[in-house]
This record gives C-alpha cells, structure tokens and sequence, in this order.
C-alpha cells in the first residue's frame, strides 16, 4: 500500500506513544497484545517530542570482537551505512543486542554514531545494547536503550536488514515505528489515517471520566454512572 504522507507522520507526532497505543486498539483491536516494547528502556532525552519512523534494522554484538577480518568488518559496516542512507526517510533505527545475558557490554552508539545517524535523516534509536557520550549526543536525536555504559568493548555491527527483536517488539526493516519516553510501537500502514481520529474519540472519553475523577464530590457511584456512559458510546 502507499507509505503514509508528511502530513500523515506529523499528525502522528502530536501524540504520545500511549495514545497511539490506544489508538491502535480502536482502529486494529486485534494489534492490542503485540507489537510494542514490554520491557523498560532508558530514555535519552525525555524532553523531546515523540518520534515517528521507518525502521532500519541491525543486530551488534560488544563482547568479543568481529569474527572475520578487519576488512571484513570494515565493508560490513560500510554496507550498513548504506543500507541506512537508501530507505525511506524519516528512518528510525532498531537494533538488537546479541549478547544475551551480557547486552550492553560495550556500546555502539555514543557521540559519533548519534551524530552519523542524524546526518542520514534518521530521527532517533530503539536499542536494547547501550550507549554512552550523552551530553555530546546529536542534538534532537532521541534514544531508547537498554542501558548507559562507558565504554564501547568491541562494539560492531553483526547483520544488517533483518527481523529484530528489542524489548519485546519485533520490528521488520522498513516497519513504521512510533516511540517516546514510555517505549515503541509498530504502526501498521493500513491504520496511519485512522489513528489521529481514533486517538481524540479515546481522548474525549478518558476526559468524560477524569471530569468526574477531578471534581469535588466525586464518589463510586458518580464514576460507574459515567463508566456505563462512555462504555455504551465506545
């Protein structure tokens, strides 16, 4: 189907990744137990606006160094740049950490690697591995990791272009992914234009209830009134 237009991504940006959630659960109730982060992630920059992407996927590894040659890593990693700068923009990275119980022993993301992403025209990252050089990140480049380290160990990029799974989430190259402070979700294409209308129907009905949550007086009573309400409308 056709990717969703600017005007399409910007509307999805003025919610947060909740009300997408929500959203979701109008449009495609069937989405409501996947396709989201179950697990926490430190957020880089808590203060910046929601991000909406397409998901360029890698997997790395930190604990041991690259099998291979030196050159071997080096074209690796130069063919994931590519594979980078070629899709479809925004781009939002999604990389999963290999190393099992040791996931974020070194960290591939810092200073240089937030600043390289950004120059490509991706958004942001949602990582389980870690990352480090937080005051020198790229500016309005956000973040979800799985941790904050110090060093890099042997940080390298391991496969490119592939299914991952970070958090929880699986994510497919390409995906639509729409993330925040609280986590990240996919976004299926089909229900890009729906969601904004679907996201104020559920802000309305949440408002209905905290009027009465909020108000002076407010009893049990009061609130299954208002529950059975908004209940028969939704």
């Amino acid at each position: 189907m056709p990717l969703p237009t600017q005007t399409e991504l910007a509307a999805l940006v003025a919610f947060d990744t909740p009300t997408i959630c929500n959203a979701l659960e109008v449009v495609m109730p069937e989405t409501r137990g996947r396709g989201f982060t179950v697990r926490p992630l430190v957020c880089g920059f808590p203060d910046l606006p929601p991000m909406v992407g397409y998901a360029r996927t890698a997997t790395i590894r930190a604990r041991d160094p690259a099998a291979g040659t030196p050159a071997a890593a080096r074209k690796l990693r130069d063919d994931y740049y590519r594979y980078v700068h070629a899709g479809e923009k925004p781009a939002l990275i999604v990389i999963e950490d290999l190393d099992g119980a040791d996931a974020g022993y070194g960290a591939f993301w810092g200073e240089v690697q937030s600043a390289i992403h950004r120059g490509m025209g991706a958004v942001g990252l949602v990582t389980d591995g870690s990352i480090r050089d937080l005051p020198q990140w790229a500016p309005g480049f956000q973040v979800l990791a799985g941790s904050v380290g110090p060093s890099h160990a042997f940080a390298h990029v391991e496969a490119f272009d592939l299914p991952v799974t970070v958090a929880g989430m699986q994510v497919h190259s390409g995906d639509l992914i729409h993330a925040d402070r609280h986590g990240a979700v996919v976004v299926p294409l089909a229900a890009v234009s729906a969601l904004p209308a679907a996201a104020r129907q559920v802000a309305a009905r949440e408002a209905r209830i905290l009027a009465v949550a909020r108000a002076s007086g407010c009893t049990a009573e009061k609130l299954v009134a208002i529950f059975a309400d908004v209940d028969a409308i939704h």
